[in-house]
């Protein structure tokens, strides 16, 4: 139960640190990728609807919180050592993968603009740093008190 509550945890805390970035980046700049990362208008059964911000951003903390459960699962399994970097290059090629739905809206960054794809790169850059430095923080507590228990 206590493992659940800190992935939720870091998902929730990692998933709202790069809405914060995208949210500053889009009202400083005008580039679109705070609405963009709340966007769900290229899911089919989503785009039937409209939804307000705050639910929006409970999808994008939702998908944040799974993402998060398999990078830990995928870590656990895989016996990896170097968290830091898996979580950061992850992310990065989520957030290279995902940009192009830009493209499914009329609301988002148009999908050719260099500025809009630098902030979101960096922000999936940020947020596997993020990631990555939680998990660390999780896992090498959770070693100390295995080594206390012996």
């Amino acid at each position: 139960m206590k493992k659940s509550l800190q992935l939720i945890g870091i998902g929730t805390f990692a998933g709202l640190v790069l809405s914060c970035f995208f949210y500053v980046i889009e009202r400083t700049t005008g580039n679109k990728v705070y609405t963009l990362l709340l966007n769900v208008d290229y899911i089919p059964v989503f785009r039937n609807y409209t939804y307000s911000e705050p639910v929006e951003l409970l999808f994008h903390i939702i998908i944040s919180v799974l993402l998060v459960y398999s990078l830990y699962l995928m870590i656990q399994i895989w016996k990896i050592k170097r968290i830091i970097a898996v979580c950061i290059l992850i992310n990065f090629l989520l957030g290279a993968i995902l940009y192009p739905t830009t493209g499914f809206s009329t609301r988002t960054p148009p999908i050719e603009s260099l500025s809009a794809i630098g902030y979101w790169l960096a922000g999936h850059l940020l947020y596997g740093l993020i990631l990555g430095l939680l998990f660390k923080l999780v896992l090498r507590t959770r070693e100390k008190r295995r080594g206390s228990d012996l």
